[in-house]
């Protein structure tokens, strides 16, 4: 028997390397893809869109919030792959009855890296899991170099509308914000994903307001109703997946946070 801990120190226990995954969070779906396990995944949700042919061969189980139980098991997976913030509590009791659990908790790029080098662990692949490690500390390193001198800014990160949510505090989101230089002015909020008003910005001397393409779809058509209503001139649309997806996704994070540093105000 195998024995593992998942990131809330939660045990594991596996008769041998799973063969049949199901995969019920976006960025972990695709940090499987990338670490060689393409074939193992038998089970993903309809969120998983990178690869994007991966979910045409794959059984769609549900989303990331609710899932088929039943497809779910009838898929007769050797491990379930959760989210603390993805997948609810709920969820994850009612899938310990099909397989065995794990469940990630990504507040940090350390936390990405743990979970990479867990799963290069769980799953026979730990070369390739340090390898795409490494490469994100590399590329991470090499950012906050060229951030070096760089003015912090005051942002507002929207994550939905209507009603408004921005990212607040304790989220992977604020965190690569403060990697980029940004002050995130509602990490007063107790909430980690508040409801506001857009007349809250004036007041709180916002520098930029970013709209995330997910998991609202903002479009450049909102740029005009933030900059009215918020009496905000910089609101930019920004790619939300490079700002909230960990895992491999990181690999190309960084170029995409220098190109948009160049372009910002």
């Amino acid at each position: 028997m195998r024995t593992f801990y998942d990131q809330l120190n939660r045990k594991i226990e596996l008769k041998e390397i799973p063969q049949r995954i199901v995969s019920l969070v976006p960025s972990q779906t695709e940090l499987l893809v990338d670490l060689g396990l393409r074939e193992q995944v038998v089970g993903v949700t309809k969120f998983c869109v990178h690869p994007e042919d991966l979910r045409k061969e794959k059984r769609v189980v549900g989303g990331t919030k609710q899932v088929h139980l039943e497809k779910i098991s009838a898929l007769d997976p050797d491990i379930i792959l959760c989210n603390k913030e993805e997948n609810t509590e709920e969820m994850v009791a009612e899938l310990e009855r099909i397989a065995p659990v794990h469940v990630s908790d990504i507040k940090t790029i350390d936390d990405s890296l743990q979970l990479i080098l867990q799963y290069g662990e769980i799953f026979g692949v730990a070369g390739k899991a340090s390898e795409i490690a490494e490469k994100i500390r590399f590329e991470k390193e090499l950012f906050q170099k060229e951030m070096d001198g760089v003015r912090e800014r005051k942002v507002a990160y929207f994550i939905w509308k209507n009603p408004w949510m921005v990212a607040g505090k304790e989220t992977f989101i604020d965190h690569l914000l403060k990697l980029n230089g940004f002050k995130n002015v509602f990490l007063e909020e107790d909430s980690r994903y508040p409801e506001v008003e857009l007349s809250q910005l004036k007041h709180k001397e916002v520098d930029l307001v970013l709209l995330s393409t997910e998991p609202f779809p903002f479009k450049v058509k909102d740029i005009d109703l933030v900059k009215t209503e918020g009496r905000m001139d910089s609101v930019h649309v920004v790619d939300g997946e490079f700002f909230s997806w960990y895992g491999s996704r990181l690999l190309l994070a960084f170029h995409y946070f220098k190109n948009l540093q160049a372009i910002l105000p």
